[in-house]
This record gives structure tokens, C-alpha cells and sequence, in this order.
């Protein structure tokens, strides 16, 4: 009996890959150095293989062609990097639970974001990946906000306390990414009982589930944060909708590296307009703001406070400045 070699193209020529460059770009934002082509090939080889193309120059025309649309999202699926843990990057942390939450509770009655109406807090993960970012949020969130049935030790609810009935604080956490495999696994919420070293021992003693039997090995959220976390496929490269709202906190850390500085330079404007009054933008350590922009200040490496409205700026709700030097995006 003859068998039929499965197609196994190894080959992707400069005039192909410059195509891929192009439409990746456009699509994505994502720039795609010369150095990226063996990545590519590595990243696209296993879909050529399972709709049995011979070449990268059969996949391109399958993509761009009437009814692509599924394939261009697996497309970048397989381009999207999906590296992330729990509390990456801790600094950023231990600063939203240290000053920026107690000062806007210590300022609640002086103009704080959200004092009036007592709308939840809002955060937005705008790159959240497999979901470790949100979920840190979350339980960052759920252990610094002091709700009427942990005793506030002021003896009066913080501003997004919810019902005093449930003692439940008010949090909603926007989480969106453009990979939907990876937006999949974060709604899953479930992952290797290996990254639970990357969660702190009493959170994980009280936010995440150990699984048995044939889940054991891996590690599960808790309803009670997972109720807080809402998914959306979101492409940085577009507005976002006024159904989202403004947001109080956003991360877009560690995505900024992978545009050019003009496309990073439009994201950054689009996040600065949807913050809240005296709202943060959270950028990755090896990113930052090029160039001044007069909405936000600096309070932090790579985090940034958007300018309080006219009469605000001498409230309580700001970040000791003696911070280490902002960083700035490379060219």
C-alpha cells in the first residue's frame, strides 16, 4: 500500500512573508520584524498541515479569500503570544494595594472617583491572555477593598462597597484579547497546578480550587471570582465601544512591544480616553509613554494617573511621587 506524506512546508519565500506582513498589520497592529519569519513558519506550519496546503502562498489566498473570515482568526491565534502569569510584574501590584485603593477610600468623602452614585470599581484588562492578569486583579481587588462585614476599621463602607446586605464590594473587570483561544482558557479559568507558585499561599488557600481525580493537576478559579471577570475578543486597533464605559483601572502591559511607535502612540491615546477621572493606566516595565502627554502624570514606572478634574488636584487620592524615573517607549 503507497501512502500520501502529509504536506509539510518548511519553505516561505520573502514575497509571501512580506504579504503576511501586511495583512498581519493591518489586522492586528502587530509588527512582524524580518527576524519573525522563522517564527511564522513555527506559528502557521501546523494549520497549513491540518487544511492540507502544500505552501504559504495556498494559506494566504485561503485567508484573504470570500468566507476567510474563521481562518484569519486562527490565523492569529497562532501569531498571538500568550505569556503571562499571575501578579507579573508585582511592583504594579503592591502599589494598587498599598496607596492608590487606601487613598481613594481614605478620599471618598473628598471627590473620589467613584464616591458618588456608588458605582463599582472598574478595571480593564486589555490584553488579558489566558486570564492570570484579570484574576490577579480580581483577587488584589477582593482582599483591599474593605466590605461592611469585614469590620472597615473607619467604620464606614468605602465607596464601592456593595448592598450592605451582601457585603460584596462593587468590582466589574473587563477582560479582552484578540486571540479567541486564548480568551477560551481564561473563561475556562482553569490551569496547571504548577502556576499556583505564582499565587500568594493565603489567596490561593481562598480563591482557587485544587482539582481530583481526573483534574487532578490542575487548579481552578472560584465562582466568586470568576463572577467578577467579564471576556470580550477586542482588537486594540479599534475604538472601543461606548458600551464599555470608562474604567477606573486599565492594564495593557506587556503588548505595547509588538507595534510600531506610531500604532503604539494611537492604542495609548484610545486607553487615556477611556479612563475615568483620576483613573490609571498600567503599561508593562519595558513600555511607557513616548513623548508628554498632558492628560496624564506619571506616578509610578510605567504607571500613569490621568490629570483630576479642575478643583480635584489637591485631594488625597494620588501616589506618593518619589517614584524611580518614568520609562519611555523605544523606537
Amino acid at each position: 500500500m503507497i501512502s500520501i506524506a502529509e504536506p509539510s512546508p518548511r519553505t516561505l519565500s520573502d514575497e509571501e512573508f512580506a504579504l503576511f506582513q501586511k495583512l498581519v498589520k493591518r489586522l492586528s497592529g502587530i509588527a512582524l520584524g524580518p527576524q519573525k519569519k522563522p517564527l511564522l513558519i513555527c506559528r502557521l506550519g501546523p494549520r497549513l498541515r491540518a487544511l492540507r496546503l502544500r505552501s504559504f502562498g495556498e494559506y494566504y489566498r485561503r485567508v484573504t479569500a470570500a468566507g476567510g473570515e474563521e481562518e484569519l482568526v486562527h490565523m492569529l491565534d497562532c501569531i498571538c503570544t500568550n505569556e503571562t502569569h499571575f501578579f507579573r510584574e508585582r511592583e504594579q501590584f503592591e502599589l494598587l494595594e498599598r496607596e492608590i485603593l487606601p487613598a481613594w477610600h481614605e478620599s471618598a468623602g473628598h471627590g473620589a472617583p467613584f464616591a458618588r452614585g456608588r458605582r463599582p470599581l472598574r478595571a480593564w484588562s486589555a490584553a488579558c491572555s489566558t486570564g492570570e492578569e484579570p484574576y490577579s486583579i480580581a483577587m488584589a481587588l477582593l482582599d483591599s477593598l474593605p466590605s461592611p462585614d469585614r469590620g472597615d476599621v473607619a467604620g464606614q463602607a468605602p465607596p464601592w462597597a456593595g448592598a450592605a446586605s451582601t457585603g460584596a464590594p462593587g468590582i466589574s473587570i473587563l477582560a479582552t484579547d484578540l486571540s479567541s483561544r486564548a480568551l477560551d482558557q481564561a473563561q475556562r479559568a482553569v490551569w496547571p497546578i504548577e502556576r499556583s507558585s505564582e499565587i500568594p499561599e493565603e489567596r490561593l488557600r481562598t480563591y482557587m480550587l485544587r482539582g481530583t481525580g481526573a483534574s487532578e493537576g490542575l487548579m481552578k478559579a472560584r465562582p466568586e471570582l470568576r463572577r467578577l471577570v467579564t471576556f470580550r475578543r477586542f482588537n486594540l486597533l479599534d475604538a472601543a465601544p461606548k458600551r464599555f464605559g470608562l474604567f477606573d483601572l486599565i492594564f495593557c502591559r506587556n503588548v505595547l512591544i509588538y507595534f510600531d511607535a506610531a500604532t503604539k502612540a494611537s492604542i495609548v491615546a484610545r486607553l487615556i480616553a477611556s479612563l475615568a477621572p483620576s483613573g490609571y493606566l498600567f503599561l508593562g516595565h519595558a513600555e511607557g509613554l513616548h513623548g508628554a502627554d498632558h492628560r496624564v502624570r506619571c506616578v509610578a514606572p510605567s504607571v500613569y494617573r490621568l490629570q483630576p478634574p479642575a478643583g480635584l488636584e489637591g485631594s488625597r487620592n494620588t501616589p506618593s511621587p518619589e517614584h524611580a524615573s518614568c520609562l519611555r517607549i523605544s523606537e
